[in-house]
């Protein structure tokens, strides 16, 4: 049986990073950000040429084991088998290790760039397919739902298949994010968490993971008390102690925040007056960021955009 065709002209793929749990939401709620890696994906006649900028440039492996390439392979092979050679070109600002979805951006940026060039692609491997990949690369479907989708996702996994659905943030949310010098590894932050939580703490959670729903979506006035968390951040408070004592200064200010995924990064969800004053007054420890939130996801765009 032949394989599949490809495009003889190269893919651009943007993707968003994004925040995970959000409090309360944990392993289900993401957030798309608008801060991005840029991949761009070329068919060649022979061998493997990768090209990292930014983050990463000077660690990330240029072979088999970059997060892009093996993400391509995993989807070349769903798309029906793979291309001779290839060339691939990154162009990343997402920091890495920080708890801002940086390996699901690379694992969304490969499955779809390799979808895009491939002649076909998405009759064979349709949204919900990639969703489906993502997490199997990814191990959980939070953060490469939102990097697929944009805006805020709600992600769950039924019959072994994972699942979405995407809602509309609303205009008036400004997210801002601390992100400090020293990554963390999801594996490290995940390993603090406890087999089991008391009822009451899980019953918290589950009303305040209603509540953000309504707050993120409609009624931004909420988010404070809606994004309470008692089943993870506590817990890992201990592998990032200077992460948690910002989170509960400006929730202590009345600001919403939460550790961004597994962490060190501290995501404030605010407003367009209060952003700016949040960024001005992080310390030196913390490289602040106003960002907007990305509603669009992972994206195919013209190469000289």
């Amino acid at each position: 049986m032949a394989g599949p065709a490809f495009r003889a002209a190269a893919v651009r793929v943007r993707v968003p990073a994004t925040s995970a749990n959000l409090g309360p939401g944990f392993d289900a709620f993401g957030l798309a950000l608008g801060l991005y890696d840029d991949v761009v994906v070329r068919v060649a006649d022979s061998g493997l040429h990768v090209d990292i900028a930014g983050e990463g440039a000077d660690t990330l492996a240029r072979d088999e084991r970059h997060l892009v390439v093996r993400s391509l392979r995993a989807a070349f092979d769903v798309l029906g088998g793979q291309p001779r050679g290839l060339e691939v070109v990154c162009a990343n600002r997402i920091p890495h290790g920080r708890g801002l979805g940086s390996s699901s951006a690379a694992i969304c940026a490969g499955i779809v760039a390799a979808r895009a060039v491939t002649i076909g692609g998405p009759s064979v491997l349709d949204d919900a397919g990639l969703l489906a990949l993502a997490s199997e690369l990814e191990g959980h479907p939070d953060n490469v739902a939102a990097c697929l989708l944009g805006g805020f996702t709600v992600a769950w996994t039924d019959e072994d298949a994972a699942r979405a659905v995407r809602l509309e943030p609303s205009a008036d949310v400004v997210p801002v994010v601390f992100v400090p010098a020293t990554p963390l590894l999801t594996e490290t932050a995940r390993g603090l968490l406890p087999r089991t939580v008391p009822h009451a703490d899980a019953a918290v959670n589950a009303g305040r993971a209603a509540l953000l729903v309504e707050a993120l979506t409609r009624r931004p006035g909420l988010l404070l008390p809606a994004t309470e968390d008692r089943i993870h951040q506590d817990y890992r408070s201990s592998a990032m102690p200077e992460s948690a004592a910002l989170v509960a200064a400006l929730r202590a200010e009345g600001v919403a925040a939460v550790v961004s995924g597994a962490g060190p990064t501290v995501l404030a969800l605010t407003d367009d007056g209060a952003a700016d004053k949040l960024v001005r007054s992080a310390g030196p420890e913390w490289a602040a960021h106003r960002l907007e939130l990305d509603r669009d996801g992972a994206a195919v765009l013209p190469l000289e955009v």
